[in-house]
């Protein structure tokens, strides 16, 4: 355990080789939940953040972000409707500055935003055998990405691939782990980190806040952005960048070896630039086997025609992996 979170088991490196063949079952304690409640809650949101959240519902959640005036990103997260509430789950590390930054605009709007963590308890299953445990528990689940079940007062998204979040109340949460853990193995944090990067889903984090616009990070690609909603912070260099400019960076999917781990905000270098970074991690993770796991926001020439290498010219070179969608 590291400030609550669970690192691994006992196993790490079994734990990576069982999250990439076998079941597996995480619980999701990097990340915190805040909520969003009021009679004017979905206005709010609505007004603040990139994607369109009048879509979300008790039966569909949704990628989004929050966003400088500059349009950088400042965090990212899933947003899904808990009754009249809407829980944003995003890193434990960007809880508090981020639940600061939203009671800013609250002012006058009937809205209450709450850290929700020590109430609920989300779990990642993924693997082969994921949706026949679930279906033991509930019967019917979610069939399209980021589509929602609720269970009383346990609630699943279909992530995609194989991949379920539960998110359940602290009080459930044991019982639960209890019968899912039966048919599937405990494994650490890092773990579910590794399957979002090779899901291309970008989670910023302190390191790399305010360094990249949506488009960047593919967030307009996972359903993050709404082009069609009214003003928001950052909307405008947004909008401007999909319609009236020419996107030069592009997250990509790549693997680099050795034992140094990369960090998220590392810069990355390549002949092209003449001294100036290439790019920049936004999340690594251990990979199954050896090395590291990577999703970095990369010049789309420099990914093209050049090899890119982590940290300086002489650093350990990036070996490019296809992403699950089309950039």
């Amino acid at each position: 355990m590291q400030e609550g979170v669970v690192l691994h088991f006992g196993d790490a490196s079994g734990e990576l080789a069982t999250t990439q063949s076998g079941t597996v079952l995480c619980d999701m304690g990097q990340f915190s939940i805040l909520k969003v409640s009021g009679e004017e809650a979905q206005t709010f949101l609505q007004n603040l953040v990139s994607s369109e959240v009048r879509e979300v519902s008790a039966q569909r959640a949704q990628a989004s972000s929050l966003n400088s005036a500059k349009g950088r990103m400042l965090a990212t997260f899933l947003i899904w409707q808990q009754g009249a509430d809407y829980c944003l789950h995003l890193p434990k590390s960007l809880a508090a500055p981020i639940h600061k930054r939203l009671s800013m605009y609250v002012l006058r709007a009937k809205v209450k935003i709450a850290d929700d963590s020590a109430q609920h308890v989300c779990l990642g299953l993924s693997g082969a055998a994921a949706a026949s445990l679930l279906q033991g528990l509930y019967g019917e689940l979610p069939q399209h990405p980021l589509t929602m079940q609720s269970y009383g007062e346990d609630s699943v998204i279909f992530a995609g691939g194989n991949r379920y979040q539960i998110n359940t109340t602290a009080e459930r949460a044991p019982e639960l782990w209890k019968k899912l853990s039966a048919g599937a193995r405990a494994v650490g944090a890092p773990c579910w980190d590794w399957l979002n990067i090779r899901a291309g889903i970008p989670v910023i984090l302190p390191a790399t806040q305010e360094q990249f616009v949506a488009q960047m990070a593919n967030l307009e690609l996972l359903g993050g952005v709404g082009f069609k909603k009214g003003c928001y912070p950052g909307q405008e260099i947004v909008a401007r960048m999909q319609y009236l400019g020419k996107l030069k960076r592009r997250m990509y999917l790549a693997h680099v070896g050795g034992d140094a781990a990369p960090q998220a905000g590392d810069e990355l270098y390549s002949t092209d630039m003449e001294g100036q970074a290439s790019g920049m991690v936004v999340n690594a993770a251990p990979a199954p086997g050896s090395g590291y796991d990577l999703l970095a926001v990369i010049q789309i020439s420099s990914h093209a025609e050049h090899t890119l290498h982590w940290k300086s010219l002489q650093g350990a070179a990036l070996q490019f992996l296809p992403l699950p969608y089309e950039v």
